[in-house]
């Protein structure tokens, strides 16, 4: 490329937003306290003065049983490490036709929203695409993350933002989700011999991070965003075996939005499912959810009830479909 060309790039920032998580066991109880001082998940009636006390008390009783879940992993979360992979690739891809600069603002943990702000402010892009890594809108994934944001980025500044709100029906994210079902079903085709077809008696499970009721019925689109990705993916694949969706991770009191995943696992076997492949529909990154709660606790669970054969597919992670996918939308969101 020429130097005349490189110069007329328009120099573009773009920040990724992730949840983070623990890199050492001795993270955990920080970790944890940094969640639940959010103020977009912890909010009642006089919170001001009680979140902080709050979340001391539930962290430090909770620190000890997460640990273990991370001891489990290898004793710190990978989101870090591939929530980077992913803004390096990102990166790489726009730079075909920008000067792309990608940056990473995770909410609970290192590299912290404040510390993103910092970087953007040194490099000072004319023009900044904030673009969170959660496909589905929820106020307590996407809107908190913006609105730690709006609190830490300092007013005054002339840099044009654009916001990627959501994008659980982009084609190019399906297709990653897609391609990632596909080569979970081929581990049931390796194993049962080389018949020519994928299996079709494998249960579809999409299995999503839950939320409270309660933030549903206030008018949050996480659960018909959800429901909405889920149809397009089959339709996408046009597999015809069975599927269901279900919730995990269920972490405080009240009623959550179901079915649960302990639930439905004991439905199927109750219904005679012998193969399960378990797609965690709500995340791009491996992380303790999928590698631990799926992977782990739920394959203990499946063996319990006498499914056979289970299988989690692979997080979207550094799929090049998916990476393209994230490109298509700066550049969208940049017009």
């Amino acid at each position: 490329m020429s130097q005349n060309k490189a110069e007329s790039k328009q120099r573009v920032g773009v920040v990724l937003f992730q949840l983070g998580g623990p890199d050492s066991l001795e993270a955990v109880e920080p970790f944890l306290y940094n969640l639940f001082s959010d103020p977009d998940i912890i909010d009642f009636p006089f919170a001001r003065l009680a979140r902080e006390p709050l979340a001391r008390l539930v962290s430090a009783r909770r620190a000890k049983r997460v640990q273990e879940h991370y001891a489990r992993i290898g004793g710190r979360s990978p989101i870090g490490e591939l929530t980077e992979l992913q803004a390096r690739r990102l990166e790489r891809e726009l730079r075909n036709s920008l000067q792309a600069h990608v940056f990473v603002a995770m909410r609970y943990w290192r590299p912290l929203t404040e510390e993103a702000v910092c970087e953007v402010l040194e490099l000072r892009p004319e023009r900044l695409v904030l673009l969170p890594l959660y496909p589905q809108y929820s106020l307590a994934t996407t809107g908190s993350s913006l609105n730690e944001w709006q609190r830490k980025f300092p007013p005054g500044h002339a840099i044009e933002v654009k916001v990627v709100r959501d994008y659980h029906t982009h084609p190019l994210y399906i297709r990653a989700i897609v391609e990632r079902i596909n080569e979970g079903l081929e581990l049931f085709r390796k194993t049962n011999g080389s018949a020519l077809r994928l299996p079709s008696d494998v249960h579809l499970l999409f299995s999503a991070h839950g939320v409270p009721e309660n933030l549903i019925k206030s008018g949050d689109p996480y659960q018909a965003q959800i429901e909405a990705t889920v149809r397009m993916v089959r339709e996408g694949g046009a597999w015809p075996n069975p599927h269901s969706l279900c919730y995990q991770s269920r972490s405080g009191p009240g009623r959550w939005i179901g079915p649960s995943l302990p639930a439905t696992l004991q439905t199927l076997a109750a219904q005679g499912s012998e193969r399960v492949l378990v797609v965690p529909i709500s995340f791009v990154s491996d992380h303790v959810e999928t590698l631990y709660e799926l992977d782990i606790e739920a394959r203990e669970l499946a063996e319990r009830l006498c499914i056979q054969q289970f299988h989690v597919t692979k997080g979207l992670n550094d799929s090049p479909t998916f990476i393209r996918a994230l490109a298509d939308l700066v550049l969208h969101a940049l017009g």
